[in-house]
């Protein structure tokens, strides 16, 4: 009773803890890009140099997209760098607040990639300082990406839903084939015990003659035929019930196998909503994506309208948005410092308690 209660304590302490691990990470993870997004704002130009290379590889796809949306003219390259800015902000933001965290992961993975081959190609450079400062920078992205490939996929314990449908179809095959074997053995039993019945008769009957025979000597030709009228009795009720008992078995067989076929086919069908599910689910992700990315355009499109009050208040923003990205990184530094204590202090508690329960087990 003991150990069950400490399991589930364990259990919610686990939990408590890797949900406290995703609040210190997400923000962790998500000012960098915040950062980033925000020094593009500020210097579009430098970006926009850097990442020639990679919008001149890209043009032609580009170019068709504007042929068939509803643009007039390809944006130039600073419009592109800014509107990356605003994905890399408005997801940053969105994964540091915990708000749909895996499209915001995703988002923040599609604008890494572009952004690493743009500003880290350091198989073009010939200085060894330089290029091992670019080969340093290009893994360390790399390594990025693999942080918000996972932050993408986590479901926070949630199974996916062809889990579901594959556990769905084993748990109804399952419970068909042990209904199929509850009922062969219930046809088996079932025969057995009409056999044993028939059997009995015969062998009361063969008693209850021989006493007849041993009592009238003179009455030895009817108990004669009274006993193998019984006999012939006891032969045909151990045939029906033969017959009886196959039949039974032979049903028994017949329902499992039809159950059998039902729970594969429940399973095969679940498996195929499963499956249509998540190819839906996936299909829907560009769209998504799209309709981000058409925010981000509406959104940029109205940054240049206020472009000119913009650079003329630029200065104290710029002051204003740097003095707040070092208080967050202050308060995001603050905040892991202490919730590492707590976390530290929480397994403390957990060993001191373990330690107590060891003790009082094995004194």
């Amino acid at each position: 009773m003991i150990a069950h209660g400490g399991g589930f304590d364990a259990t919610g302490r686990g939990e408590r803890v890797g949900m406290l691990l995703r609040r210190i990470a997400r923000p962790m993870l998500a000012a960098l890009f915040i950062n980033g997004g925000i020094q593009a704002l500020r210097h579009p130009e430098g970006h926009a140099q850097a990442a020639k290379p990679v919008l001149d590889a890209v043009s032609p796809a580009v170019d068709k997209a504007i042929e068939r949306g509803a643009l007039q003219q390809r944006p130039d390259d600073e419009l592109l760098i800014k509107i990356d800015a605003w994905v890399k902000i408005v997801a940053g933001s969105m994964l540091a607040l915990g708000k749909f965290p895996r499209l915001a992961s995703t988002a923040l993975a599609a604008s890494l990639i572009p952004t690493t081959l743009a500003g880290h190609r350091f198989w073009e450079e010939t200085d060894p300082e330089k290029k091992q400062a670019q080969e340093i920078h290009f893994f360390k992205n790399v390594g990025l990406l693999g942080g918000l490939l996972i932050a993408a996929a986590d479901t926070e314990g949630k199974p996916s839903l062809g889990w579901r449908g594959r556990r769905a179809a084993r748990l109804t095959a399952a419970a068909a084939a042990a209904q199929a074997e509850a009922l062969g053995e219930a046809a088996s039993e079932i025969g057995d015990r009409v056999s044993d019945a028939a059997h009995q008769a015969s062998g009361t009957a063969a008693g209850l003659a021989a006493g007849l025979a041993g009592l009238a000597p003179g009455a030895a030709a009817s108990a004669k035929a009274a006993r193998s009228k019984a006999v012939k009795k006891a032969d045909k009720l151990a045939a029906k019930a033969a017959k009886r008992s196959a039949a039974l078995q032979k049903d028994a067989a017949k329902r499992g196998a039809a159950l059998q076929a039902a729970a594969a086919a429940r399973g095969a069908e679940l498996a195929k909503k499963a499956a249509k599910k998540r190819a839906e689910l996936e299909r829907r992700a560009p769209a998504l994506q799209a309709a981000a990315a058409a925010r981000g355009a509406e959104l940029a499109k109205k940054a240049a309208k206020k472009r000119a009050e913009l650079e003329k208040r630029a200065p104290v923003l710029v002051d204003q948005v740097a003095t707040q990205a070092t208080k967050l990184g202050h308060d995001v530094a603050a905040r892991a410092s202490a919730l590492g204590a707590e976390v530290v202090h929480q397994a403390e508690g957990v060993a001191k308690d373990t330690r107590k329960r060891v003790a009082a087990l094995t004194g």
